[in-house]
């Protein structure tokens, strides 16, 4: 199984390389580097999703991540969220409003059709 890391900012597409993080944002280099070195990823997307709210140009509040990993193995879907979520604990106490989790074991990625549901477009917030 090969690994792939891939980050999508703003729409664009960067191509990873751990060495390399140029063109994303300072919360999302460490959101990445922080997930990637914890959880030993097969697959690893980032997407920047603050441009589809209402949130200053540059922002770094609104992220989906889609994460495969062997240490999902067993484990059910809200102890995944959890693992994910206890690393990233100091950027959603600094700033990371919203963040959006697939995660994956290897067989249930090998298995699915690796597409990721677009994310619904932002509703202003208070519903409307």
């Amino acid at each position: 199984m090969s690994v792939v890391f891939r980050r999508f900012h703003n729409s664009g597409i960067f191509k990873m390389a751990s060495a390399s993080l140029k063109g994303n944002g300072p919360v999302e280099d460490i959101m990445y580097r922080k997930l990637e070195a914890n959880l030993k990823p097969v697959h690893l997307e980032l997407f920047n999703e603050s441009y589809m709210h209402n949130v200053p140009k540059g922002s770094e509040t609104h992220f989906k991540v889609v994460i495969v990993s062997p240490q999902f193995e067993g484990k059910p879907l809200i102890q995944r969220h959890r693992a994910v979520n206890e690393i990233l604990a100091d950027e959603l106490k600094s700033g990371v409003h919203a963040l959006s989790i697939v995660a994956k074991t290897p067989d249930q990625w090998e298995c699915s059709s690796k597409e990721v549901e677009p994310s619904p477009k932002c509703r202003g917030g208070f519903g409307k």
